[in-house]
């Protein structure tokens, strides 16, 4: 038995235990691995709140995102609003220029058809005046005197033309 390898590694090892023992080192270890295990558990709850954090993060981030493109909806809808409003007055404009020209057109025509017509007059009046003045000097009567009133109408004719 004392010669057996054996017995002499099983008292080496219970001395060594007790040497420990008498040192005081399990609690020195025990202390050690619970400061660890405090370690690791704040570690943990740390990672855990920056995760809860990010994912606060990441719900604030979606919802500003949500509602920045229910904004950009909203101004899109009321750009095309605006551009449809803005489209109608056009036209409405449009459309009360042309009738103010189309109506001073048609006083412009109104009124030189009211000067064509008292031009016409006056000429008229000239012809009989100048007909009447070269019956008088010529004397005329009858036959002369109505060919000279023909002659001068158809001559009223082209002068109006």
């Amino acid at each position: 038995m004392l010669q057996d390898p054996a017995f002499w590694v099983a008292i080496a090892f219970l001395g060594f235990i007790a040497l420990l023992v008498y040192f005081k080192v399990p609690p020195l270890v025990a202390k050690q691995l619970d400061a660890r295990a405090d370690k690791i558990r704040s570690e943990l709850e740390e990672a855990k709140k920056l995760r809860e954090d990010a994912q606060a993060l990441f719900a604030d981030y979606q919802r500003r995102q949500h509602d920045a493109m229910q904004t950009a909806e909203d101004i899109v809808a009321r750009a095309k609003e605006d551009a449809e409003i803005l489209r109608k007055e056009s036209i409405k404009e449009l459309e009360a220029n042309l009738a103010r020209r189309q109506e001073l057109a048609e006083i412009k025509i109104r009124q030189a058809e009211e000067k064509a017509v008292a031009e016409v007059q006056g000429i008229a009046v000239d012809v009989a005046i100048a007909a009447a003045t070269k019956l008088m000097q010529d004397g005329l009567k009858g036959d002369k005197a109505d060919a000279l009133i023909d002659q001068s109408i158809s001559g009223l004719e082209k002068q109006l033309n």
